[in-house]
C-alpha cells in the first residue's frame, strides 16, 4: 500500500483558508493513490491559543463539523483514508483530537490524552480509548503529537494489533523525529509522523515529518521548512513479524509478571 503526509504551515484562526490548502496538498498526494495521508495536530485552526474564546470559536463538532466533513467527502470521492488533526467540540467541552475517515465516510475520533504545556488551559483530557481500524487492508492506530512521550500509547496499540500508528503532530522539541525511531523498532511498527511548519505567536516548529518502519528505517523525511506531500510504498505485514532474533520475540519475552508495579503505579 502507499502511505504519506502532508507538511505544510497553517495560518492561525483561517479555517477557510487552512481546508483549502489542506485539500490543494492531499489532492497532491491522491496523485499517487496514496491508500492513507496523515496531516499534521490542529491542521484546520493553527495551534498556539491564547485564550479559551479562541478556542470555543475555532472548534467544531465532529462529524458534523466542516472540517471533518470535507475531508471525509474527499477520502470517499478518492477511496483514501485520513487521519486528520483538529479543534473538536462537544457540548462545553474541547479537545485537540484526530478524525478517521476513509472510503465509508467517517469512521471515528481520537481525543489526545497527553496535553502539552499550555495545552491545559485550553483542551479537556481525551476520554477516548487507544483503538484500532482496518483501514485498506492494514491495521491503524492513532496518537496525537506529545502521546509519543509516552510508551504506554504506542505499545497498547501495537498490542492490539497495529501495523500503523498514525501521528498528527505539532513537535517543537528537537529530539521528537530522532526519539521515535525507537519507539518504532521497540513495538515493530511503522510510525507516520506528520508535522508542520512555520513560526506562530512566536513558536517554530520543527518540520521533518517522517515514516518510519519497523526496522528504525527511514523511508522518506521532510526538511525543517518545506511544505511537502510525501508518499512511499510499505508492506504492512512487516510490522506483524515481532521477532528481533530467532530466540527473542518482543511480545512472548514480555515479563508480564514483573510488570505489577506499573499497573498499580498511579
Amino acid at each position: 500500500m502507499k502511505v504519506g503526509y502532508v507538511q505544510f504551515e497553517p495560518v492561525f484562526g483561517e479555517k477557510e483558508r487552512n481546508l483549502k490548502n489542506i485539500l490543494k496538498w492531499l489532492d497532491k498526494g491522491a496523485i499517487y493513490d496514496s491508500d492513507l495521508l496523515v496531516l499534521p495536530e490542529l491542521c484546520n485552526t493553527g495551534y498556539i491559543f491564547r485564550t479559551k474564546r479562541e478556542v470555543a470559536r475555532l472548534s467544531e463538532d465532529v462529524p458534523e463539523g466542516q472540517t471533518t466533513k470535507a475531508l471525509a467527502s474527499f477520502a470517499e470521492e478518492r477511496g483514501t483514508y485520513i487521519v486528520a488533526g483538529l479543534c473538536e467540540r462537544e457540548g462545553e467541552r474541547c479537545y485537540n483530537s484526530a478524525v478517521l475517515v476513509g472510503p465509508e465516510g467517517f469512521i471515528n475520533v481520537y481525543r489526545k490524552a497527553h496535553l502539552f504545556d499550555r495545552e491545559k488551559l485550553f483542551f479537556s483530557k481525551g476520554n477516548t480509548e487507544f483503538a484500532v481500524y482496518d483501514a485498506s487492508k492494514t491495521k491503524i492506530g492513532m496518537m496525537i503529537c506529545f502521546d509519543w512521550f509516552f510508551p504506554e500509547v504506542t505499545r497498547t496499540l501495537a498490542l492490539k494489533g497495529a501495523q500503523v500508528i498514525c501521528h498528527p503532530a505539532n513537535l517543537i522539541l528537537p529530539y521528537c523525529q530522532t526519539a521515535l525511531l525507537g519507539t518504532a523498532v521497540q513495538n515493530k511498527v511503522f510510525i507516520i509522523t506528520a508535522n508542520r511548519i512555520g513560526i506562530e505567536r512566536g513558536i517554530e516548529f520543527t518540520g521533518e515529518s517522517q515514516i518510519i518502519d519497523p526496522n528504525m528505517r527511514i523511508l522518506v523525511k521532510s526538511g525543517r521548512n518545506s511544505e511537502e506531500a510525501n508518499t512511499v510504498e510499505i508492506d504492512p505485514k512487516l510490522a506483524d513479524n515481532k521477532w528481533v532474533t530467532k530466540r527473542n520475540n518482543i511480545w512472548t519475552d514480555r515479563r508480564t509478571d514483573l510488570f505489577h508495579f506499573l499497573l498499580n503505579k498511579a
